[in-house]
């Protein structure tokens, strides 16, 4: 089944080939690069754009996995209606300025951008729009619902892929800070790269959440003999709980991405010295 996709129209794809232009303008230290991006991010996805409720669309099917099959059903039902609910003119023409922004400030290769879930993006495009024949929606919905029931563990490989995005700079944190990058790191990487499009709302969430676990694991690592007994470690640990105050009120910026991950991984070795000392 050969169906012509237009990757220029797929607003999934552009916004995640954006993402990987932040991703690799963060990595780079690029920051007019990074720059141009938060301003198409920010021009064309604002809170109730005809483009972000296209993309919530698309996300509420590509981002969702290890679902029972009836659920995912339900969700491509509401997810067709609600994308051709949308003014269809009014789409073209927001989508048709966001291809004049992204010409205007990138090359072509833009659209080579590696988007290791494009093909689950190209049948999505093809489900929502009204040209499929029944047999040919059928067999792309059908694709689709595999995808959103299939195990969290396949569908890491595609997310796995992803990591190739920011291997250099866990390449360079880990030069600087030894070991592998922890899985919150990890975490709190993917929020920081993504939170240009949602004016941070879920980085800040996920960094309250965060910030509140590692005061209270460094609080009970206070108790520990070990590090009560050891005055540097002790010294250590109450100067990161006095710099995990201050995150609260402090502006989200590249320089505290870097703060919280070196806070991450003291509040590792705290932990591991105290268990193993």
């Amino acid at each position: 089944m050969k169906i012509r996709h237009n990757k220029k129209r797929n607003t999934a794809f552009i916004y995640e080939c954006l993402v990987k232009e932040a991703t690799a303008a963060i990595i780079k230290s690029d920051h007019r690069t990074k720059k141009k991006v938060i301003s198409i991010l920010k021009k064309h996805f604002t809170e109730g754009s005809v483009l972000k409720r296209h993309l919530e669309c698309y996300r509420s099917l590509y981002e969702s996995a290890n679902l029972e099959h009836s659920t995912a059903e339900k969700i491509l039902i509401e997810a067709k209606m609600a994308s051709r609910l949308l003014d269809t003119q009014g789409l073209f023409v927001s989508q048709s300025d966001l291809i004049e922004d992204v010409n205007e400030e990138f090359t072509t290769q833009f659209y080579n951008n590696f988007v290791p879930n494009y093909r689950t993006l190209a049948s999505i495009a093809q489900v929502f729009s009204t040209k499929l024949s029944p047999k040919n929606s059928v067999i792309l919905e059908g694709q689709i619902i595999d995808h959103m029931t299939q195990r969290a563990t396949a569908a890491s490989q595609e997310m796995a892929s992803d990591a190739l995005l920011v291997n250099t700079f866990v390449q360079k944190f880990n030069q600087k800070y030894d070991g592998g990058l922890l899985e919150e790191q990890k975490q709190l990487l993917n929020y920081y790269i993504s939170s240009f499009a949602d004016n941070s709302l879920t980085l800040k969430t996920f960094l309250n959440e965060e910030v509140s676990r590692l005061k209270a694991h460094l609080s009970e690592a206070l108790k520990v003999d070990e590090i009560k007994s050891d005055s540097d470690m002790l010294a250590k640990t109450h100067r990161v709980l006095e710099k995990l105050d201050s995150f609260y009120s402090a502006e989200l910026n590249e320089s505290l991405l870097l703060t919280i991950l070196k806070t991450q991984q003291l509040a590792k070795e705290i932990t591991i010295d105290g268990n193993h000392g």
